[in-house]
């Protein structure tokens, strides 16, 4: 990745060469004056014409607003005011947070006239930290796919190669950041949303701990719905740095709902100064759900370059942690949750559209809606049980390794429901709802979870590695994300767009 080193002089900067750097460089520059706000905004806007037409990435662009809003950043630049972690940067946000002003479809129909009132959470603090807004990006309907595409806006394309998808659900945002066309987006995840669409574009993602991030002005749920605390969802960035990640976490972090008046949020620091001092787990495949050559090519080798640079690692699942069970009660968990929404009629409907188990989502779903009260509270009862093995579990190690999924970025695949995909693997053809598996866990646990880039397959894809830690410690796996692409891997732009 490009890094300046801006002296004193103030050397002017070309915009040109900024737009594949981070955004804290970014931000650097504008605040020190090398460069302006309207410069960079400008220079963003015509990366955005002339190639957003290929990708389909942002799908509301707000060229005006972003132009006024990066002129008002260089005037506050020359008050001497104190400035925002994201002063005049532009950025883009996934088009399912609330934004005041401007439509929030997330990808669906029946939201193509919706004009919140009030900002989302993420995007009030991105505000708050002097961001510049140039965009929302494209989603699949109401965020429900590992792939970007909508009956409003059509179908997001990787940057890498357009004929494949770029993931879901911030699969609009990752192809943006890829291409060079913001300087940091901000997503969401429950089911990989984060981390899927990093992997598969060559970017950092993190998703936070449960509740350090609100999600409040998220859709879904559905607009007016009252907020409630989500036992899954999160709202995270993604970024060209580990750096940008920080940062981002510094930004978006932190309480609200009225409990911001009596807690104060502050990014733990992370465990460890050197990369030699980490003590990392890894799991890098599983028979429950094998991982593909060409992705598990580049993992092997960047455990080998954590061993060469002296790194302690230890293979092995956490004792207490059963993949094969905390999988099927993260399914269960989160279809069971949404039960409420539905009634006695719709669930038996359901029930008698899948009465045989074919490991399907929808087989899970329908039979987890019709749940009993003690199911629920017994999977819960595990889902605690298993956040107690993972504490004990980084008493003595300080991340644990994950692929993120089982196979790199795939062609574009839309012509028939979840349940009946196939994707094709060098070893054979695989069922599309195992992309659910890798991130199952962290998610399950509410424990943070950070894609660094690592490498490319055989075919020129990106591969990301997926990095685990203790809970609320998300600098720990941000910090283990940067140190191992200090080694090895690290964001490159996709040849056709630096």
């Amino acid at each position: 990745m490009l890094e300046l080193s801006l002296d004193k002089a103030r050397l002017k900067v070309d915009p040109v060469t900024l737009v594949f750097t981070s955004a804290s460089v970014a931000a650097r520059a504008i605040s020190r004056g090398e460069i302006t706000s309207i410069d960079l905004t400008k220079a963003i806007l015509r990366r955005i014409e002339a190639y957003n037409p290929k990708l389909n990435a942002i799908v509301t662009l707000l060229s005006k607003e972003a132009l006024l809003g990066a002129k008002e950043a260089d005037r506050v630049v020359k008050t001497g005011e104190k400035l925002g972690l994201l002063h005049g940067v532009p950025v883009t946000v996934k088009d399912c947070f609330e934004m005041k002003g401007v439509r929030t479809t997330a990808g669906s129909k029946s939201l193509l006239d919706y004009i919140p009132e009030r900002d989302s959470t993420v995007v009030k603090r991105l505000r708050e930290a002097g961001a510049v807004i140039i965009g929302r990006t494209n989603i699949p309907e109401m965020a429900a796919d590992w792939q970007t595409y909508n009956p409003l806006f059509g179908t997001t394309n990787n940057p890498w190669d357009v004929a494949r998808t770029p993931g879901g659900s911030t699969g609009g945002g990752a192809s943006a950041l890829a291409a060079g066309l913001t300087f940091l987006e901000v997503g969401s995840d429950v089911g990989g949303s984060i981390r899927v669409p990093s992997h598969f574009c060559g970017l950092y993602g993190h998703k936070p701990s449960i509740g350090t991030v609100s999600t409040r002005g998220h859709v879904p749920p559905l607009p007016e719905t009252p907020p409630g605390e989500p036992l899954f969802s999160v709202a995270g960035p993604l970024a060209r740095s580990a750096r940008d990640l920080r940062l981002a976490m510094n930004v978006l972090g932190g309480a609200d709902g009225g409990l911001e008046k009596a807690f104060e949020w502050k990014l733990p620091s992370p465990r460890r100064r050197r990369i030699t001092e980490y003590r990392l787990g890894y799991m890098i495949d599983d028979p429950l759900c094998s991982v593909s050559s060409e992705v598990k090519e580049p993992l092997e080798e960047t455990l080998r370059s954590l061993t060469e640079a002296g790194v302690a690692l230890s293979e092995d699942w956490p004792g207490g942690i059963d993949p094969k069970r905390l999988f099927e009660d993260y399914r269960y968990i989160r279809y069971a949750s949404g039960a409420g929404s539905l009634s006695g009629d719709k669930i038996f409907e359901l029930l008698r559209s899948q009465e045989v188990n074919d490991g399907s989502d929808e087989y899970s779903a329908a039979h987890a809606y019709a749940s009993t009260v003690k199911e629920f509270q017994d999977a819960l009862w595990r889902r605690t049980q298993a956040q107690e093995a993972w504490r004990d579990y980084f008493r003595g190690i300080d991340a644990f390794l994950l692929p993120v999924a089982f196979v790199p970025a795939f062609p574009h695949d839309q012509g028939m429901p979840l349940k009946s995909r196939v994707i094709k693997t060098l070893e054979g053809p695989r069922r599309y709802q195992e992309l659910r598996f890798w991130i199952s866990f962290a998610t399950f646990c509410g424990l943070p979870a950070t894609v660094a880039p690592v490498g490319f397959t055989g075919g020129g894809l990106p591969v990301g590695i997926q990095i685990v830690g203790p809970y609320l410690e998300d600098a720990t796996t941000i910090d283990v994300a940067e140190k191992i692409t200090n080694l090895v891997g690290g964001f490159m732009a996709p040849p056709s767009y630096n």
